[in-house]
């Protein structure tokens, strides 16, 4: 999943919200830096991106977007499965959109200090972009995945997935309606494993 599902699937509080975050930032050892509630977070987020790309659900998602960008597939319908989230977020939040992105926002600019260089570089451009909100249009994941392909170091066509989205947005919307709700659950066990095991 992309960053808007990573923040919502964590418990809400400021370490969750950092460590949920943090997944794809946090590399080897340097996970031992962090709170046990922030590596908590860190570590949710590792297992939801492993049930996400196994769950046959995404698997077929996948199937859907062209040879010539297949390689890019599970990066493509993790951006836009954060859109079908954004898009119909009040069916699985009772706090808007917009207030749910003002917090996360506000809880990363008061810990900055404790966030990896990588995420503390980009993230003037996520506030100030509004990413998490942008991604209820189609022009907001035209510009994530325009993002994500600059980072990349060599040609690549990965740019060009809108077309994948809008070609199949259907069947994609249909399957992360089918897919979503396995994933809280997922979420939600793996939370209850952590209160469990709490020092």
């Amino acid at each position: 999943m992309n960053y808007l599902a990573h923040l919502f699937l964590s418990d809400g509080t400021p370490a969750s919200l950092i460590g949920n975050l943090l997944g794809d930032f946090v590399k080897g050892s340097a996970v031992n830096l962090y709170s046990e509630e922030i590596r908590n977070g860190i570590d949710l987020h590792r297992k939801v991106d492993i049930y996400t790309d196994s769950h046959a659900v995404v698997r077929s998602s996948t199937s859907l977007v062209c040879a010539q960008r297949r390689r890019f597939a599970g990066v493509l319908v993790d951006v836009f499965y954060d859109h079908f989230l954004a898009k119909n977020w009040l069916e699985y939040s009772k706090v808007p959109l917009r207030d749910f992105s003002r917090n996360a926002y506000k809880v990363l600019q008061e810990n900055v200090d404790i966030l990896p260089e990588s995420l503390q570089r980009v993230m003037p451009q996520i506030i100030a972009g509004d990413w998490l909100g942008s991604y209820q249009e189609i022009d907001g994941i035209d510009n994530a995945l325009k993002r994500i392909s600059a980072r990349i170091n060599w040609t690549n066509n990965l740019a060009d997935g809108i077309e994948d989205l809008t070609v199949n947005y259907q069947q994609l919307e249909s399957d992360f309606r089918a897919f979503f709700p396995d994933l809280i659950s997922y979420a939600a066990t793996c939370k209850n494993q952590y209160k469990k095991y709490q020092h």
